[in-house]
């Protein structure tokens, strides 16, 4: 098991009493929730809770990669090289963290040796990797309702805007592209006076050192798509005003033009896929 320099040694103690601290022990692992969503392929999800030493309850997230066939394995060597899918997720949150994104917490994770491994990169083998749980529930979940409660209060949707605009640029100016930034990928917490927004499932992040700003865009596109349309409409030029900070018309147009393009072009393509699915 290779940890976080963070995680609390309770909780590593947790893990280790329930056979998490190896990948044998991870894979053989029957307790938990698992959760299951389309396109998972070599991946299992797990929702577990484990209590420490001193009876603190962890609230976790375990995930399992499996051995991927060999283009699974080649793609993901051309965008990770030799870092096995754990060991990439774990490094994925934790670079995040480090830009400031607010997301989980990593804590561990493990990933087999292959006996080829020194002349072989695309060897097949196990990994896991555990983090903790964010609070909320995602904008995909929870948008519309909370627009609907806050109709009368602008200055709250103006928060939700711009804590949302912060977030996005806090990983993009740190060379960060999410990949996959939809609004199911964004937790929202309303626990405190103040709005809490989190992002969630790094494991396809990384850093282009080619076509950043396409990159970006795609980002930008996938959550201008998946945010209710209400919001879109609304408070979309004020979230790029935050994104973009003062760059200028010529820039703020340019993106504006390709966001829109490349959001116009993920409806088209999720209509194709689904006929029944929303305009987007």
């Amino acid at each position: 098991m290779n940890a976080s320099s963070t995680a609390e040694p309770a909780l590593l103690a947790a893990l280790e009493q329930a056979g998490l601290d190896t990948v044998e022990g991870a894979f053989s692992y029957a307790g938990g929730e698992d959760l299951s969503k389309a396109n998972l392929g070599c991946r299992r999800r797990t929702k577990l809770c484990l209590m420490g030493p001193g009876g603190r309850v962890y609230e976790l997230y375990l995930k399992r990669y499996d051995r991927q066939n060999l283009l699974g394995r080649l793609r993901h060597w051309l965008v990770h090289g030799r870092r096995g899918p754990a060991r990439a997720e774990f490094q994925n949150v934790a670079a995040a963290r480090a830009a400031g994104v607010p997301t989980m917490q990593e804590v561990c994770y493990g990933q087999e040796s292959h006996p080829w491994d020194e002349f072989y990169p695309l060897a097949a083998t196990r990994g896991y990797v555990v983090v903790t749980a964010v609070a909320g529930a995602s904008l995909e979940k929870c948008g519309r309702e909370f627009l609907a409660r806050n109709a009368a209060r602008r200055d709250r949707i103006a928060e939700l805007t711009g804590k949302l605009a912060d977030l996005v640029r806090s990983l993009h100016q740190a060379g960060l592209v999410h990949r996959d930034l939809y609004s199911s990928h964004v937790f929202l917490d309303e626990r405190n006076a103040e709005i809490g927004l989190y992002l969630i499932d790094l494991a396809r992040m990384f850093r282009p050192r080619w076509r950043r700003f396409r990159w970006k865009v795609k980002d930008l596109a996938q959550l201008k798509y998946s945010m209710p349309p209400e919001w879109a409409r609304q408070w979309w030029d004020s979230f790029l005003d935050g994104y973009l900070g003062d760059c200028g018309p010529a820039l703020r147009e340019k993106y504006s033009l390709a966001i829109e393009r490349k959001r116009a072009a993920i409806a088209r393509h999720a209509r194709r896929m689904n006929p029944e699915a929303r305009q987007g």
